[in-house]
């Protein structure tokens, strides 16, 4: 029953690494059916829920995850990196006296997990000296087998590394070509979790989830050394799918569009500061999107029980913004989901066994509803008995591995398209007379509550008269959260759609990484302020 608890299949920092090489490295790969959960693994399982109950748990549920991730990364015609890990474990969490316990174990024999099911009521008891008021869980429909699998054609996993080297090497190749394009870096990540669920109710799911990350970092040096720009692949965003995205990808292609806006930076006009009408593409609206309305709308930020990267929220007390609170104008409706094809959130389950259902968190503008877990949902009872909703968690549990305990994180949090019509982007640019058209994502900051933020991107295109024209640089803009959303007054329909997203979304202490996506579309913002941050403005 015991497989490999960790495996690290090589790194190679610095210089070429001949095909034999790799080979070499990574023979005997694991094979598909090396991932499946055999009964031995579930009776554990159940194991543990058994000794969790008996040692005085109300509640107990269990998770066993096999996770395996591999990347490979290159610069122009050299492998600098390989690594392909694999962990597996299981965390067993439960309710005693009212208290959250959890403890893990990677040791999967028949008394460890049951030594870990007592640890866990251990410290739940312990927890409950300080308990303030019982932990009260929303009800849940019983799963007794749910079956989920990320809906992928290609196992990455199934491609040989030679295979993701010679894609990623032509990439290269491609964006070398451009000239003043210098250099050129690119990687793959892929990720595979099996995840096994069961808890003291009766539910067990069973999920495969996958995850595909290609990227290319292009640099353009100038002829005489004085200036260097960098153009990053944010318009290529990780999906929740297999080798197939690569395929259509178009890495090759993409590149060497990706250097010849690097090296149309180099001679890109300095921003003038003031205020401009703004066309955002989805590739740069994502970003703003998930750090000034999906983490202001997580529940336990808004409670002050997460303080971790950038602070709780500005949305608070909640009674006083549900069904009140004017985000953005009515065509504005903001989704929470975790069933959209491809999306980096998309789960069947969540890490308490519910079925996540889609649902508004902005209705027509007005904030509508919240990012919620089985524990969190009845803190908002009062509301959702004035709304005429049942008190129900919104399926937003989720944990990185077996070794940390599973809390709130976010859905995919989209902007849905124009309610009424297509509206194309370039019914956007038509309607500014002086504002910049910016595509990509980069750096950005916000204050401790979500409501001031500034924000840039990859590339900015200046709008004149209805016109996109040449190329600015050092471009950021500012907003405050509510006045800024409030600001659009077009958005693009449902043939602009498009869904960013990370697979580095950090949250909690010890912090957890969360991969989420976020659709939208463009969306044109009147009057908002833009800064030069160039070292000479």
């Amino acid at each position: 029953m015991r497989r490999r608890d960790f495996i690290v299949r090589g790194a190679v920092a610095g210089g070429a690494l001949s095909m034999l090489d790799l080979r070499a490295l990574l023979a005997q790969p694991a094979r598909r059916d090396d991932f499946e959960f055999d009964a031995q693994e579930r009776e554990l399982a159940f194991r543990a829920l058994d000794a969790a109950r008996a040692a005085g748990a109300t509640y107990a549920d269990v998770r066993v995850n096999r996770n395996r991730s591999q990347s490979v990364s290159t610069r122009e015609q050299q492998i600098t990196g390989i690594s392909d890990n694999e962990t597996m474990g299981m965390g067993v969490r439960v309710i005693a006296a009212g208290s959250w316990g959890f403890a893990a174990t990677n040791a999967l024999t028949s008394d460890e997990v049951a030594r870990a099911a007592r640890q866990a009521v251990a410290q739940a008891r312990a927890n409950a000296l300080t308990q303030l008021r019982p932990v009260e869980l929303a009800p849940a429909e019983v799963t007794p087998n749910g079956q989920w699998s990320s809906p992928i054609a290609v196992d990455p996993f199934e491609i040989a590394i030679e295979d993701k080297v010679s894609v990623l090497f032509g990439a290269n190749r491609a964006a070398q070509g451009v000239r003043g394009a210098r250099f050129v870096s690119s990687f793959f990540s892929f990720l595979r979790e099996d995840k096994f669920f069961a808890n003291t109710e009766g539910t067990v799911t069973n999920q495969t989830i996958y995850r595909t990350t290609p990227s290319v970092s292009v640099t353009a040096v100038a002829s005489d050394g004085s200036d260097f720009q960098s153009r990053e692949s944010t318009d290529l965003s990780p999906r929740g799918l297999g080798w197939e995205y690569v395929l259509d990808s178009d890495l090759g292609g993409n590149a060497e569009r990706w250097a010849e806006e690097a090296v149309e930076k180099l001679s890109a006009r300095p921003v003038t500061a003031g205020r401009y009408d703004l066309v955002l593409l989805p590739t740069n609206l994502w970003l703003t999107l998930h750090e000034s309305i999906a983490h202001p709308t997580e529940l336990d930020r808004i409670f002050g029980f997460e303080a971790n990267y950038a602070g709780t929220s500005f949305i608070y007390p909640p009674a006083d913004f549900l069904g009140r609170f004017r985000y953005g104008p009515e065509i504005m409706n903001i989704q929470g989901e975790r069933s959209s094809r491809g999306g980096l959130s998309t789960v069947g389950y969540d890490d308490e066994g519910v079925r996540p259902r889609d649902y508004l968190i902005v209705r027509d503008g007005v904030l509508n509803d919240l990012q919620t877990t089985r524990e969190q949902a009845p803190w908002l009872s009062d509301w959702y008995g004035q709304s005429g909703q049942a008190v129900r968690s919104h399926g937003c549990s989720y944990a990185q591995s077996w070794s940390d305990v599973q809390f709130q994180r976010m859905p995919n949090v989209n902007l849905l398209p124009h309610p009424d019509r297509d509206v194309p982007l370039d019914e956007l640019v038509d309607g500014v007379e002086n504002g910049i058209l910016i595509d990509g994502n980069s750096s950005f900051s916000i204050d401790q509550q979500r409501y001031n933020a500034q924000f840039s991107g990859q590339v900015f295109r200046e709008i004149r008269n209805g016109r996109v024209g040449g190329m600015l640089k050092d471009v950021a803009y500012q907003l405050r959260t509510p006045e800024f959303w409030n600001s659009m007054d077009l958005i693009g329909g449902r043939s602009t759609y498009w869904v960013g997203g990370a697979n580095n979304d950090g949250k909690g202490q010890p912090s957890q990484i969360n991969a989420v996506s976020h659709g939208c579309v463009p969306s044109r913002f009147r009057q908002v302020n833009v800064i030069n941050t160039g070292r000479g403005a």
